[in-house]
């Protein structure tokens, strides 16, 4: 099958596209009624309007509330000073700005060359992405995250390492899992980026420990250690590996510590390779997946840190395997095994993504185009910018016409497989309640609703 080649043609398969990511979206679950942003709009306006503390607010029916560092509700006061409906806005537009800052930086100088067709098809393809789709229809802060993340990765890569640690920092005060950048920068052996993205973390944190102090205590001696306030471990959105190993009835510490230890070593080594040859996209995916398996939980919408290994692995040659690990990734398969993960089948389907993540980690291509690149260590003002690289579904997708069948999948993202209809009810619960496994308080949309923006007093 080969590409259109007019512009009435790219423009009929687009409205082609849309319309089946328009029937797919309406029948996989995915509209999860803003339910993480009125966790943060609930928290912060109790916390300015009503004397309430951050940690004690829950959504009114549930047992969910406010789960990150003190810094991230400091930085989400303004979100107290807006309706719910501004500030539902607010958050689609800062989601889409932060999207369109993670495509232009994988695809790369060359972003232009794609045309209005090449960026309608990763449009389309982009909307099928299950963790995409869960952080827009949450509410999350994921994909700001990775924009400041792979902004520092763009000013190494650039020869531009000035300003370099400052994004890392201030996504590590938002959340904890972002750190291990720091540690990606430790080994590439970029100390003053590295310390610098230390003392903005540290800075970050200060400020948040002089504006709610009480808070401030409570998180880093109380809540950090508690799991438990952010949902069950065994939950099937929990991709990590602690997921995977509290669905096989072990939440004791020693075997996960153990497992945590062996991916980061996998991590060092790769991720140093990947650095000495300069290929930073790769350092970086490399780090982003090891966050995901390494953190006690990992929801689905955290996988939004997976996009940088697509662009990796499209760039290596690899369009098809991308196309195909993205395509399982946009099926919500894992919910199948919602209700019962056991037996060989749960623990490989329950786990799915996590093989992914896992699987990428071990062989994500690194060092691409070597003789293109500087060496590490060579001085920064000597130092070759890094090939353009392309985001998976974008590498895929031309305006030159003729594309593969194989090809336009990789683009699109185009999922096909049975029981797609089966998961509707079961991911509705987004994280899996502290409460038992019976009451799942967001499986229906009145009560997953029922925050009002008149929070009570916490």
């Amino acid at each position: 099958m080969r590409a259109p080649t007019t512009d009435r043609g790219r423009l009929l398969l687009v409205l082609a596209l849309a319309a089946v990511v328009t029937v797919f979206t309406a029948t996989v679950p995915l509209l999860r009624d803003w339910f993480d942003l009125r966790v943060y709009y609930g928290t912060v306006h109790t916390w300015l309007h009503h004397d309430g503390r951050i940690y004690d607010y829950h959504v009114p029916g549930t047992t969910y509330g406010f789960t990150y560092p003190p810094f991230a509700a400091v930085s989400m006061a303004p979100m107290g000073y807006l309706g719910l409906g501004a500030a539902i806005a607010a958050a689609l537009v800062l989601n889409l700005t932060a999207l369109a800052v993670v495509l232009r930086i994988l695809a790369g100088p060359g972003w232009r060359r794609y045309g209005w067709f090449g960026w309608a098809l990763v449009a389309c393809g982009l909307a099928l992405f299950e963790p995409l789709r869960d952080t827009f229809s949450f509410g999350q802060v994921n994909l700001l995250l990775l924009a400041l993340v792979l902004g520092d990765g763009w000013l190494l890569s650039t020869g531009r390492g000035r300003w370099a640690g400052v994004g890392i920092g201030l996504a590590a005060a938002v959340k904890l899992t972002p750190a291990l950048f720091i540690g990606l920068l430790l080994l590439a052996r970029r100390w003053k980026a590295a310390a610098l993205a230390t003392a903005v973390a540290l800075a970050a944190t200060g400020l948040a420990a002089l504006v709610v102090p009480g808070a401030s205590k409570f998180y880093w001696t109380q809540a950090m250690w508690d799991t438990t306030r952010v949902g069950r471990l065994d939950y099937v959105s929990n991709q990590s590996l602690q997921g995977v190993l509290a669905r096989l009835g072990d939440t004791g510490r020693p075997l996960w510590a153990t497992a945590v230890v062996l991916v980061l070593c996998v991590w060092a080594v790769r991720a140093r390779r990947a650095v000495v040859a300069g290929d930073w996209t790769a350092a970086f995916a490399l780090t982003g997946l090891t966050a995901c398996l390494i953190s006690p939980i990992t929801w689905v919408h955290h996988l939004v840190w997976l996009l940088p290994s697509f662009s990796v692995l499209v760039r290596a040659g690899h369009a098809r395997i991308a196309g195909a690990l993205y395509a399982v990734m946009c099926t919500s398969v894992v919910w199948l095994w919602f209700d019962d993960s056991s037996g060989i089948d749960g623990f490989l389907g329950s786990n799915t993504y996590t093989w992914i993540t896992l699987g990428l980690l071990l062989w994500l291509p690194t060092g691409q185009a070597l003789g293109d690149r500087a060496p590490l260590n060579r001085n920064a003002s000597t130092t070759a910018p890094a090939p353009s690289t392309a985001a998976a579904t974008i590498a895929a997708v031309s305006a030159q016409p003729g594309p593969s069948s194989a090809t336009a999948a990789a683009a699109t993202g185009t999922a096909a497989g049975p029981g797609l209809g089966l998961a509707r009810n079961a991911s509705s619960d987004p994280t899996g309640s502290t409460r038992p496994a019976a009451a799942k308080p967001q499986s229906n949309n009145s009560r997953a609703s029922s925050y009002t923006v008149k929070p009570p007093p916490a």
